[in-house]
């Protein structure tokens, strides 16, 4: 098969392209014959039970039937607009320009191919497409009598039908999908179903989409490079101490809690955006927790475990390492969470040891969590729970592909056009490598995570949770903290992540970036990108401290490490690992990061 079926005029010849495309018909038969052959007797493609949503939306139709003057006068507003549309179209088709009814925001990627804009037909097809999402979103946003949580529940998962419903993801509504397949002469539709059945193959008959090439980077050869070794390790975790690159250090080292959800390295991608290379470059003496990732065998983990194995465990190593225990130390995400929890059952025992806390992107209190909100209540959470007690951990794909649909026109459909109606391969890109190396979760752990605080909201309850026979009270926790959110974050809001801070009883420097909830930490100082806010004050509404502050240039990093100077304890020399009482094990990034988890 040629790339371009080309009379010799520079015109495509119908009749060659109708034969490339019986070919490709023909082929993409044989090769979905041999996937089904090859899975007849591996592991059932499997279907999620849709009870759950179907309540919801049978709730949302009864409210709707109950004021039928409103919903009569929402599609009255539709069908005139519609008709708008209709009009407007026959009238360009005459040579009479209009303004659209409706115009997709130049953000929008899915509609910016010029043809969206240029051909009447594609151009109705957009703008009958934005009429019927603001129809359906009206429609569920308005509706009365529903719950809050319930209406954030049926909004999700509407927005969810309206971006699966994109004319930009069927090939025959697609101008640049069309124009590919004229171009390759259909070629495209076969490399896209070979995409296809190899993503089936990698997820065990479950669609896990590539978002990047997976060969393309590899864990110690181009991502999380930055020199240093193993010092200790434990059956959930290893702690890596970085070679130093400065003559002088500060005595108190720095202990990165990373979350157990992903990989430590997203601290550590490549030289260039490394926040671990740049910190070693200050002058510190870094310490990362690299997280196990879990199978079976640690089923019956507990949140307290990773308390004790982890941060705990961290801090009696770093000071056998380098002789001090009086650490600063770092929270990224779930991993400040834990951290914070672990702060406040020390301050429960009357233990030191930490000099300063800084919390990346973390939720301590979970009143208004964000979208993951919408995967937990108790129906849904008992039938987690039954399915993570069955396997003895949750499947890292499967929560990676909850997180993707949080995003789903950038993390999921606009590769679904790429690699499956265009034919290309994802573009290699280090951060969605990272964010493709998902891990698993022990279940007794992980449900007591989303029990204890997503569902009930106990860890900003004085008592409200307990750990290793120890109530916990945040409001124990004195330490000077520093917290980062982001203002685009929709893992962890940073309107919950500020009123999380406030549950620290110590001073508390509160900084929110620019963009979401990984590009806003992984900013190097170079890029000049996104900046922050900064007020000197902490008041109790979000919305006032946002109101109050001020936006500088640049990235959160420079600011972070002018509050760490005075709490660097003086400078001593340089501390390489081995030198303490800790025998190297290994070299980083060591053997745990490098364990992939189902579906990998």
């Amino acid at each position: 098969m040629t790339d371009k079926q080309d009379t010799g005029t520079g015109q495509v010849d119908p009749n060659e392209l109708s034969r490339s495309l019986a070919e490709v018909a023909g082929r993409s038969q044989h090769l979905v014959k041999d996937f089904l052959t090859r899975q007849q007797f591996g592991q059932q493609i499997s279907v999620d039970d849709a009870l759950h949503m179907s309540k919801l939306f049978q709730d949302l139709y009864t409210r709707l039937m109950a004021d039928p003057v409103q919903l009569m006068e929402s599609q009255m507003a539709f069908w005139q607009d519609y008709l708008s549309i209709v009009q407007n179209q026959t009238l360009r088709m005459m040579g009479v320009e209009s303004e659209p009814v409706r115009a997709a925001p130049k953000s929008d990627k899915r509609f910016q191919h010029d043809a969206w804009d240029d051909n009447p037909f594609f151009d109705f097809v957009k703008q009958t497409y934005l009429l019927t999402a603001d129809y359906l979103n009206h429609s569920v946003n308005t509706v009365e009598g529903l719950d809050e949580k319930t209406q954030r529940k049926i909004d999700f998962h509407t927005r969810q039908f309206i971006s699966a419903a994109s004319p930009s993801n069927f090939l025959a509504t697609n101008p640049e999908v069309l124009e590919r397949t004229v171009e390759t002469g259909g070629q495209n539709l076969v490399d896209g179903l070979n995409n296809l059945l190899e993503d089936l193959e990698r997820g065990n008959g479950k669609l896990k989409i590539r978002q990047t090439d997976p060969n393309a980077f590899e864990v110690g050869e181009d991502l999380a490079v930055t020199p240093g070794k193993v010092v200790y390790e434990n059956e959930l975790m290893q702690l890596i101490q970085y070679a130093p690159a400065t003559e002088q250090v500060a005595r108190r080292p720095l202990l990165f809690v990373p979350p157990w959800i992903n990989k430590y390295y997203i601290l550590d991608l490549r030289p260039k955006n490394s926040l671990v290379k740049w910190l070693v470059d200050q002058g510190f003496t870094v310490f990362v927790i690299s997280w196990r990732n879990p199978d079976a065998e640690l089923a019956d983990k507990e949140f307290e475990d990773y308390m004790k194995l982890g941060p705990l465990a961290a801090l009696d190593a770093v000071e056998q390492a380098v002789g001090e225990r009086d650490v600063n130390i770092i929270g990224y995400c779930l991993g400040g969470t834990l951290l914070a929890s672990t702060l406040a059952w020390m301050a429960s025992r009357g233990e030191g040891g930490v000099n300063s806390a800084t919390f990346l992107t973390t939720l301590l209190d979970f009143d208004s969590p964000g979208e993951l909100e919408v995967f937990i209540d108790e129906e849904q959470l008992t039938n987690l729970e039954k399915q993570m007690n069955e396997r003895g951990y949750l499947a890292g794909n499967q929560m990676a592909s909850t997180m993707s649909s949080l995003r789903s026109n950038d993390l999921v459909w606009s590769f679904f056009v790429n690699n499956y109606l265009k034919g290309q391969d994802p573009f290699p890109f280090d951060l969605l490598y990272w964010n493709q190396d998902s891990t698993n979760m022990p279940a007794r752990m992980h449900a007591f995570y989303l029990r204890k605080m997503y569902l009930e909201n106990k860890l900003r309850e004085p008592g409200g949770i307990t750990l290793d026979g120890i109530p916990i009270d945040l409001g124990k926790v004195e330490v000077p903290s520093y917290f980062v959110s982001a203002k685009e974050d929709h893992i962890a809001p940073w309107h919950a992540c500020y009123r999380g801070s406030q549950l620290l009883s110590g001073s508390t420097r509160f900084v929110l970036g620019g963009s979401g909830h990984i590009a806003g930490v992984v900013n190097p100082p170079e890029k000049q990108k996104y900046g922050y806010w900064l007020n000197g004050r902490n008041p109790k509404n979000p919305d006032t401290w946002f109101n109050g502050a001020k936006h500088h240039e640049g990235s959160w990093w420079l600011d972070w490490a002018k509050w760490l100077s005075p709490k660097r304890g003086g400078e001593v020399p340089a501390r390489t690992p081995g030198d303490g009482k800790l025998t190297p094990i290994e070299d980083a990034p060591g053997r745990y990061v490098k364990e992939p988890s189902d579906g990998r």
